[in-house]
Formats: structure tokens, sequence, C-alpha cells
């Protein structure tokens, strides 16, 4: 039996995996669902201890895992609902509709949000956990998500698009609103997040 993953188990900036391009499955093996159970583990401890968030969404390289996997949840509304979708080799085969900037964070970013542009709709390929090839089309918070997570499999961050960094960044208060950071006090000097 394998250990169970925690929130412990999700690396953060500096760490240098998280900037490596990971790796095409080419077998569904017992170990890529593990893995696929492990991030949902990990995802969902993470949660716990954030109150005011919720874990839509990880990949495999966050658990330092150099698979191209993610997770979906299926519902970002409703913290009961703990179920997730696993793509495996996802792949962006258009991105369309207008670029639109809105918040993001990430478990791997901790603290940190930013303004980020994306595009509002786009076209994925993958496959389930069973084998089979899924294509979907994809608007607003879920297309986001589905970019942003793609991004991780690639070795880029969602702080990489931020282009216009002075008024850009956030961190969530104690009632769980989003106050703006000081880009030259609180970001520019902070090592962790620019390599």
């Amino acid at each position: 039996m394998s250990k169970k993953y925690t929130s412990k188990d999700i690396i953060t900036l500096p760490n240098p995996h998280l900037r490596q391009k990971a790796e095409k499955v080419h077998v569904i093996t017992d170990d890529i669902l593990e893995t696929i159970e492990q991030m949902k583990e990990a995802s969902l401890d993470w949660e716990k201890s954030h109150p005011h968030e919720i874990s839509a969404a990880l990949a495999a390289p966050q658990i330092d895992q150099p698979y191209k996997i993610v997770i979906i949840r299926d519902s970002f509304e409703d913290k009961n609902i703990q179920e997730f979708t696993a793509l495996i080799n996802p792949e962006i085969i258009k991105a369309e509709g207008t670029m639109v900037e809105d918040y993001e964070g990430c478990l791997s970013v901790p603290s940190v949000y930013g303004m980020v542009p994306r595009h509002s709709k786009v076209r994925v390929k993958a496959l389930l956990e069973n084998g089979k090839e899924v294509r979907l089309k994809a608007t607003d918070s879920l297309a986001r998500t589905l970019q942003h997570e793609i991004d991780h499999i690639n070795g880029v961050l969602f702080i990489d698009h931020i282009k216009n960094k002075k008024d850009a960044f956030f961190e969530l208060d104690e009632n769980g609103e989003l106050q703006p950071l000081d880009y030259d006090k609180d970001i520019k000097s902070n090592s962790l997040l620019w390599d």
C-alpha cells in the first residue's frame, strides 16, 4: 500500500521541477492510476486548511510526478462535490474567443493571486483513465482552468503570463477577500517567485 498524499506533497516555487516539461503517458498502468489518486488526495487535503478557497485542479508535476496528467474538479462552486476528472496527455488543439483577464491562484505559488489574460474558449483533446480519447469544448472558468493546468505540464506558471506586473498581484485576507499586493515591496523582492 502506498503512502497517502497530503498538501505537504505539493511542491512550490522555487522547486525547479515546476519548470520542467512533463513526459507523455504511453500506457495507462496501475502506477499512473495511483498517481491520479495521489493528486486527488493532495488536492483535497490542501483544501482542508484553506477555508476560503477551492482546489479546482492539479497537475502531476505539482506532486513531483513528471507525467502529462491533470485533474479537474467536477464542480468549482461546491466544496462538498469532491470528484475530479483526470485528463491524460491533455493538449489544447484550439484557443479562441476573446482574451479575458481574471484572478488566478496556484497551489504551487502559495499566497499569491494574479490577474492573468487567457482565451475565453478552448478545445482540448486528452485520454480518460480508461484510455478513451475525449475532445472537450470549454468556456469561461473551465477554459481558464484547463489552460492553467496544461501550462503546468509544459513547465509554465500563471505568473509567466502577467506582463503589467504593477497592479496585477493580490493576496487573500482573513475574510477571503483579495487585497492588492505592492509589486516592489511584496513581489519583486521575492526571489521565491522569480528564479
